[in-house]
């Protein structure tokens, strides 16, 4: 019995051996890494993003989609290197630089995100009529899909698309570190759907104490979209909201719905006083400074006015045929209902 075994075992090592003493030549593909090559078209760029990134926070900037890190479930297309490098301009001046200013540079450094990837495309559902447009995964990774869309002096659509995506998944990072009061999620239970928040009007959700149709959806969504939504609204636009939520919802056909007995405007007060809260004892962040720091940063954007058809009324209607949602991912949970 030994000795037959003896025979395979030595013709297996035998193989070993022949294969790690192949000379496989050079690769047919090109290795070069091209962000340290001075002679690249990108290398300025490419040294911006380790001078801006990589060394002060040890984030690795990924412009460059890569396939091995996107969702393979959908039809995804690259961004555009322009886009790329005013997004990645706009990610460290509304984002990182505000978190830099209230809270400092060691905040981010020790909570931050270690990758942010680029999507040049949505991430359309054509089952739920809905498209992604940020996921946080593992509280390391962010994702930002739609960044070929992206105007970079058009501060409704950049808020509405991006940043508040942006805060959204990091909110999510955060929460996934020290969970959110257990009490939040009683406070609208009998109202989410997470299937169908998406046929939700901005009306209907308001009146219900949400602060969007995807706040709706489920109570971690909530939680964050109220975080979200508060820090990249102007005044005028939260105080409009508050009034929303203090009429009577209407639907996507235009009927007023029956009162749903729920003071909304109290309501999503109330959840914003619970997240404040939250932030301030958990991680000593102040989101009225926070939003300041924003508005502040926004008004200096400097740069035509949105076009006609893109203020951020006509942002939300067309946001209507293909509603947000984000893909938080934590230990195998998904926010589509999955």
């Amino acid at each position: 019995m030994n000795k037959l075994f003896l025979i395979p075992v030595l013709f297996i090592s035998l193989l070993f051996v022949s294969c790690s003493e192949d000379d496989l030549g050079p690769s047919i593909f090109d290795t070069t890494d091209k962000t340290e090559d001075p002679n690249s078209e990108t290398y300025d760029f490419d040294q911006w993003l380790k001078e801006t990134y990589l060394i002060p926070y040890n984030l690795d900037f990924r412009y460059r989609m890569q396939d091995v890190g996107s969702d393979m479930g959908y039809n995804l297309a690259p961004t555009t290197y322009d886009k790329a490098k005013d997004m990645a301009y706009l990610v460290n001046y509304l984002w990182f630089e505000v978190y830099g200013t209230i809270a400092g540079t060691s905040f981010l450094q020790q909570y931050g995100p270690r990758i942010i990837h680029l999507i040049g495309s949505p991430a359309y559902n054509p089952v739920s009529g809905t498209m992604v447009l940020g996921t946080a995964e593992g509280g390391i990774k962010v994702t930002l899909y739609r960044c070929n869309k992206l105007e970079r002096t058009n501060v409704p659509l950049l808020n509405e698309y991006y940043f508040k995506t942006m805060h959204h998944e990091f909110a999510h990072i955060l929460h996934q570190k020290k969970n959110y009061p257990v009490d939040f999620k009683e406070i609208s239970k009998d109202f989410y759907d997470p299937v169908g928040w998406q046929y939700r009007t901005d009306s209907e959700a308001a009146t219900i104490g949400c602060v969007s149709p995807y706040a709706s959806s489920q109570a971690r969504e909530d939680f964050v979209e109220v975080i979200a939504v508060y820090l990249v609204r102007t005044d005028a636009e939260w105080n409009a909201l508050l009034e929303l939520a203090s009429k009577p919802g209407i639907d996507r056909y235009g009927e007023v719905l029956p009162d749903d007995g729920v003071d909304g405007k109290a309501v999503i007060l109330k959840k914003l006083e619970m997240a404040t809260k939250w932030l301030k004892e958990s991680w000593g962040l102040d989101i009225q400074a926070l939003h300041n720091e924003i508005m502040k940063r926004a008004d200096d954007l400097n740069g035509p006015s949105p076009a006609p058809g893109q203020n951020l009324k006509d942002i939300r209607e067309e946001m209507l045929h293909a509603p947000y949602q984000c893909s938080y991912c934590s230990g195998g949970i998904h926010s589509e209902g999955k």
